[in-house]
């Protein structure tokens, strides 16, 4: 089934009271920089009350999304962040041609200055050349509100990546809220190793993709962003940035996984929550994680027993840092397809993901059949106090090589998940 922008791609349910949220979850609903009575606060509180979900498709491939004279094939490989404005920005992969990894892809955007309401027309921050940019994984620095947009280039013709050169980092950034985006400048020479930990050339390589954090309580003000065995970050405000690639506290060479999640737990240790390679996912189907710090290394990564997973991306973020503070954790969860999509939430820090909710609860219209959601992630939480989400969509999962993927936008609010399923014994690994 093609679904097209103009017909009826947005569905919006508010269920009056279904569930309604305790004064605690309520006012620790809010973030970090709204204080307890003030009028945000408030405001908050009274939404709370009323679960809400909306669902769209915001990236339509094959459909109505034209730049330049091109009508593109496909988008995935989804990012999303809110800015200090609070815009939202998606990013995606514009695949010109087909569906495919490679080939002319171009890298996309499209802005949403009300809370993901509406979104602008599509732009691109670069698409010259027939090669591939993308991977999109941005970060903002709240403390001067530069957007800093990684991604990573495949040259013409170098679909099989067997050589270093194969696989380079990009950086571009912005300084008016996304409007605009700076000539990207490849890092490769300083941000991308040369050799594995047995000697082979680090030929294949990924940020992310997804979202880079700030941190706030060790570092503070440190940008980190996300990459194959290593983390990028930043002391100065983006002006450099250095790698660490990781490595247990015995100093082990950690390889077990490749595209990442990161965020910051509340002691100040990074939390990563990993794809695990092919031979990884072997031992155990389920996302791998690991906490530890830029200084001092990472535990060795370990299997979540509770967060099942079909060897694909997904995405965390922090939801809340006020008691109880929480975490939010989307990807398939299911060892066997990318089409059970699910919302997670953790109040103890990822120990637990204590309850959750599927997607397919608010399906998308005309969802069914060959039609289906699921796949890549990328989640931020919006200016009106819900967790939005970026989800890709296969449009005929029957005929997975040639079919046009698209790209959903949904919000939901706290008191939606609260009214899945509760699981407090779902093990995060920690």
């Amino acid at each position: 089934m093609r679904l097209r922008r103009g017909l009826a791609l947005v569905a919006t349910s508010l269920v009056a009271a279904a569930v309604v949220a305790s004064p605690a979850s309520a006012a620790t609903d809010r973030p970090a920089e709204s204080p307890p009575g003030s009028v945000v606060a408030e405001a908050e509180t009274a939404m709370a009350a009323t679960p809400s979900h909306s669902e769209r498709i915001i990236f339509d491939g094959g459909g109505d999304d034209v730049l330049n004279g091109l009508r593109y094939h496909s988008f995935r490989i989804p990012a999303l962040i809110r800015t200090n404005r609070d815009t939202l920005i998606a990013f995606a992969e514009g695949r010109a041609a087909d569906n495919r990894d490679f080939g002319n892809i171009n890298l996309l955007y499209k802005r949403s200055t009300d809370n993901g309401a509406s979104w602008s027309s599509l732009r691109e921050v670069v698409g010259r050349g027939q090669g591939t940019w993308g991977n999109p994984t941005p970060v903002v620095g709240r403390s001067n509100g530069k957007i800093w947009l990684f991604m990573n280039f495949q040259p013409e013709g170098s679909g099989t990546v067997n050589s270093w050169d194969d696989r380079q980092v990009w950086l571009s950034s912005s300084t008016d809220d996304g409007v605009s985006w700076s000539e990207p400048v490849n890092m490769s020479d300083t941000l991308k190793p040369r050799t594995l930990a047995d000697g082979r050339s680090w030929n294949w390589d990924a940020v992310g993709p997804g979202v880079g954090i700030q941190t706030t309580v060790r570092n503070p003000g440190r940008l980190v962003i996300l990459a194959q065995h290593r983390n990028i970050y930043s002391d100065d405000h983006g002006e450099t940035w250095r790698v660490q690639v990781l490595r247990t506290p015995a100093g082990a060479a950690m390889e077990e996984t490749g595209e990442s999640t990161i965020l910051e737990l509340a002691d100040g240790s990074l939390y990563r929550n990993d794809r695990p390679t092919t031979p990884t996912a072997e031992r155990g189907k389920r996302r791998w994680v690991s906490r530890g710090s830029i200084e001092s290394g990472f535990s060795p990564f370990a299997p979540a027993s509770c967060l099942l997973d079909p060897v694909n991306e997904a995405s965390t973020m922090r939801y809340n840092a006020d008691a109880p503070a929480r975490l939010a954790f989307v990807n398939s969860a299911s060892t066997v397809t990318r089409t059970k999509m699910r919302i997670r939430m953790s109040e103890d820090e990822g120990r637990t993901w204590s309850y959750s909710r599927p997607f397919s609860d608010a399906p998308l219209p005309g969802e069914g059949g060959n039609y289906r959601e699921g796949g890549y992630s990328s989640i931020a939480k919006t200016a009106d106090y819900h967790v939005g989400a970026l989800i890709e969509v296969n449009e005929n999962v029957s005929s997975n090589s040639t079919s046009h993927r698209s790209i959903a936008f949904r919000k939901v609010n706290l008191p939606w998940i609260q009214g899945g399923v509760r699981e407090p014994n779902c093990s995060g690994g920690l």
